[in-house]
């Protein structure tokens, strides 16, 4: 018989991964109806860019973003209770940092790395760099949000819920972090049966799945945050 309060807790988690995920789901299917008009969009000199780059924010945070925040506030959570914090904020960082090497080191063999730029993936990264004083500012910031804090934050809150919902008493298998490391693998279609792509696979793998596992060991998720404002979709 389960003890008190164990059963409602799992509940109460199972809950708030379905709400994360439909929410998601949702946002993502509106994308995918929408991808054509929203890239023209987006990519339109003659709309104001900070107005270009908040739609696309918006969309982002929708995927990844809405649904940890509605979930924070129906139960009342503080983003800072998973992870947030000073304390471990540069050993975290630092651990982090290094299970995104073999990525980098991929990226130098196949010639992948041509230049330095956090979010040049992002459709408006470039037009809001180029516009002035204050927008470019202002649009960087909301770019960060969106597409760094949020990305990353994101697959922290998923794996914390998961491995409270499935504990495993091994440390190594962590189902939070295996399952977000799938799942950046499906999201970001980096899926292939080349020895590069193999290999890619693998080093996305040691990426999300090395931060989520050091912000276990650490307390922190500033790490994780890092990755994303920094590094990913920056070379």
């Amino acid at each position: 018989m389960a003890k008190d309060g164990v059963a409602p807790e799992k509940k109460r988690l199972s809950i708030d991964l379905w709400v994360i995920a439909l929410v998601s789901l949702a946002v993502l299917g509106i994308g995918i109806v929408l991808q054509s008009q929203l890239r023209t969009f987006a990519k339109d000199s003659e709309i104001n860019v900070l107005l270009r780059v908040l739609c696309a924010a918006l969309l982002q945070f929708g995927l990844a973003g809405l649904g940890i925040t509605i979930v924070s506030i129906i139960r009342k959570e503080r983003f800072r209770s998973y992870g947030l914090q000073v304390k471990g904020a540069i050993s975290s960082i630092i651990f982090c940092v290094v299970c995104f090497i073999p990525h980098l080191v991929f990226m130098f063999v196949t010639k992948e790395i041509t230049g330095y730029l956090p979010f040049q993936s992002v459709w408006t990264t470039r037009d809001v760099l180029a516009s002035g004083f204050p927008q470019n500012i202002i649009g960087m910031l909301i770019t960060t949000t969106s597409w760094g804090f949020f990305e990353g934050f994101n697959y922290v809150v998923i794996s914390d819920k998961i491995n409270k919902r499935f504990p495993s008493r091994n440390k190594w298998l962590n189902w939070g972090a295996i399952v977000c490391a799938v799942l950046c693998i499906l999201i970001h279609g980096a899926i292939g049966v080349s020895i590069g792509n193999i290999i890619e696979m693998l080093t996305i793998i040691a990426i999300i799945y090395g931060m989520l596992m050091v912000k276990e060991f650490t307390g922190n998720a500033w790490g994780c945050v890092f990755i994303f404002v920094f590094l990913w979709n920056a070379f």
